[in-house]
Formats: structure tokens, C-alpha cells, sequence
């Protein structure tokens, strides 16, 4: 049995990473180890968080789950605070989450300061960000220097570490699938409780909006003809961390107001299970990705997918078996999207998906991680 600390956030912080490492620890308990969890009492000043609110609003704390509120991001007098307490507890690792450069000061002085006593691992989601900004190369290469070894989700993250570090003390292992948000219930009640249309075809784009995971070019791929003519219809289910006019300028250019169901709102957790069972394809039109949280949610809940062919997406969904792999391309988008509902694709691809994702269970992700532990210098 180890004693061990996620150092990322946790509820009342929302979000993937936030639910992420709630499931991790859980994990990591049921196993017979001692988790816990330091979560950020401030994880991003206001002026710098560009959705409508950090905390989740609805639900309750996970149960049976220790999380240490602490972290103050932009205080450096706390960052030795909470590295005395990390000592102090004589954990046998930590594990830090990282995805933004944001965090290497903080994360970066913590682990240098106990790395002496503990080993330190980080998670990392992102190495180089999708959104570049000033002080971004030397934030993650001070962070990368206080850690021992890394596990990627990715293989291009994973390769990506390279490029700050020559350590061999990393590992990969697939994103595991969210277990968090409730079981599955039929088509017919989420469509219900969603007050959408029993009979559609529905795509469903899940998650915050941002520039980068590709909604444009999505709703520019539902403008083709023939996916009009069979009336399939796109449901947007996700908070606008950008400008939202724009995407409803695409609306008006090409007639879409019949074919977009635009649910524009942080989806809450007890919400999540709904817009997924309610759903025929999910789609993640990335331009570019790492991994993916709404990969392994869609992998769940059994449901087919179309990615691009972008980071890890294309690692995780088997083209022409659990969906499709695409080019970016609005004409290459809107032919699989044809094939998949012409040619009755669903229930075939559901029951390959039904198989596939028995690859992306808890079990494994933790031996790697442990496995990393041991071997890491």
C-alpha cells in the first residue's frame, strides 16, 4: 500500500481534470492505497477564467474521498506552505496534474521543494498548450525540472516531454473511461428529458468551446446538402469560452437553424448522462488535441464517434469499427457523417465500441502509474 497525493483540482472545482482525479482517487482507494487529493483554493484569478463560474453548482462532494483545499496559484508565500505540509505527511509520491503553463510556478517550487523526501510524477495532459501565450516555454520547463517521472495520455504528449526533458522515466497509458457521471438510460428518456425530438438524427458536440476543438468547422460540414435533406440535426452541449457571435453568424450563412440544437451552458455532472444517451454519433473535430475527456465519456456510454486525425484522438477510436477518423476537412466530415447514417452504421459500430472500451478500465491506468513509481530515479 503507498501513500499517495493527486495535486490537482477537485470538487468544489469543476470540470474534466476536476473529475478526473475525483475518479483516480477512488480508485487508488478501492485498491488498498492511502489517496488523497490537494485541490486549489484559487486555481485561476477571475480576470484570467473565461467561463461563468469555476465551482460546480449542482451535486454533492464526492464521497469517501480526502480533498486538501490549499493551493493558491499566484501566492508564493502558500506554494512553501503547501510544500511543508506535503512534507510533513511523508507521502510515498505525489502526482501532479498538469495541462497549462499557468501552473509551472506553483506546481514547479512545490515539487522542487519536496522532491528531496518524495518522489514526484506528474500527469501530464498537455506539455506544449493548444493556445500559446507569453511565458509558456520557460513556466513548463521549470515545472518539467521538479519532477521525476511523467505518464502521458497521449503518445504525442509523450513524445512531447522530450522536448523539455531527456528523461527516460516516463509512461503511457490511455486516457480510462469516466465513471462518474451516473449508468445509462435509454434514448427515448434522455431525448425526453432533453425535450428533443424522438425521431432525429443527432450529433452531439460536447464540452467547452473554444477555437481549437473545431465547432466551426463542424457546423460548416452540417451545411452539406445531403445531411440537410436527411434532416440529421447537431446538438451543441457546452459553455462559449470565446466569442460566441460567430458561430451564430455560421447559423445564418448556411441556414442551419433546423439542424442546431444549441444547449450554450457549463452541462452539469448530473446532466452529462443525457445529452450522451441521447445521441447517435458524437463528434470532436479537433484542429489539434492531445487526448480527449469526451473520448472516453462517449466510450462509456457506448457510442460511436467521428475525430479528426489530430494528437491521440486517432490512437483511441479504430476508424470504420468504433467510428471514423477524418481528415480536418468539411467535405471529408460531412461524407462520413452520410455514410455513417445512409448506411446504418449505428448499431454495428455500437457493439465494436461495446468491446473496445474494456481496454480503458481504472485497473490499468494504475498499474503504469505504480509501475512508473518504482522505476522512476
Amino acid at each position: 500500500m503507498s501513500k499517495i497525493f493527486i495535486i490537482g483540482p477537485a470538487y468544489p472545482l469543476r470540470g474534466g481534470p476536476a473529475q478526473f482525479n475525483e475518479n483516480l482517487c477512488a480508485e487508488l482507494i478501492k485498491e488498498g492505497h492511502d489517496a488523497q487529493i490537494i485541490s486549489y483554493s484559487l486555481q485561476y484569478p477571475n480576470f484570467l477564467f473565461p467561463g461563468s463560474s469555476q465551482f460546480e453548482t449542482s451535486g454533492k462532494a464526492p464521497a469517501g474521498i480526502k480533498i486538501h483545499t490549499l493551493i493558491n496559484t499566484v501566492n508564493p508565500f502558500n506554494w512553501f506552505k503547501v510544500a511543508r505540509f506535503i512534507k510533513k505527511e511523508k507521502p510515498d509520491f505525489i502526482l501532479f496534474r498538469y495541462w497549462l503553463p499557468f501552473f509551472g510556478p506553483a506546481l514547479g517550487t512545490i515539487g522542487r521543494f519536496v522532491k528531496s523526501k518524495t518522489k514526484v510524477l506528474a500527469l501530464t495532459d498537455n506539455i506544449i498548450p493548444h493556445e500559446k501565450r507569453f511565458g509558456d516555454k520557460p513556466f513548463t520547463n521549470y515545472f518539467v525540472n521538479s519532477c521525476h517521472g511523467f505518464i502521458a495520455m497521449s503518445k504525442t504528449v509523450l513524445n512531447d516531454i522530450s522536448k523539455f526533458s531527456n528523461t527516460k522515466n516516463k509512461a503511457y497509458s490511455p486516457h480510462p473511461m469516466y465513471e462518474t457521471y451516473g449508468s445509462a438510460v435509454s434514448m427515448e428518456e434522455a431525448r425526453k428529458k432533453l425535450n428533443l425530438n424522438a425521431n432525429d438524427k443527432i450529433i452531439l458536440f460536447f464540452g467547452l468551446i473554444r477555437h481549437y476543438k473545431g465547432l466551426d468547422i463542424l457546423m460548416e460540414a452540417m451545411a452539406d446538402s445531403e445531411i440537410k435533406k436527411q434532416n440529421i440535426k447537431l446538438l451543441i452541449a457546452g459553455e462559449f469560452y470565446e466569442d460566441k457571435q460567430p458561430y451564430l453568424d455560421l447559423v445564418q450563412k448556411h441556414n442551419l437553424q433546423d439542424h442546431i440544437i444549441l444547449h450554450d451552458k457549463f452541462i452539469a455532472n448530473n446532466e452529462v448522462r443525457y445529452y450522451f444517451c441521447a445521441s447517435n454519433l458524437v463528434a470532436q473535430t479537433y484542429r489539434n488535441a492531445t487526448n480527449s475527456g469526451v473520448t472516453m465519456v462517449g466510450y462509456f456510454y457506448e457510442k460511436p464517434m467521428v475525430v479528426t486525425n489530430v494528437g491521440g484522438l486517432a490512437e483511441i477510436v479504430p476508424d470504420n469499427k468504433c467510428g471514423y477518423v477524418v481528415e480536418t476537412s468539411v467535405p471529408k466530415i460531412s461524407e462520413k457523417i452520410i455514410e455513417y447514417f445512409s448506411q446504418n452504421k449505428e448499431n454495428e459500430f455500437t457493439n465494436n465500441v461495446r468491446v473496445e472500451k474494456k481496454k480503458y478500465e481504472w485497473t490499468e491506468f494504475i498499474r503504469v502509474l505504480l509501475e512508473l513509481y518504482k522505476t522512476s530515479k
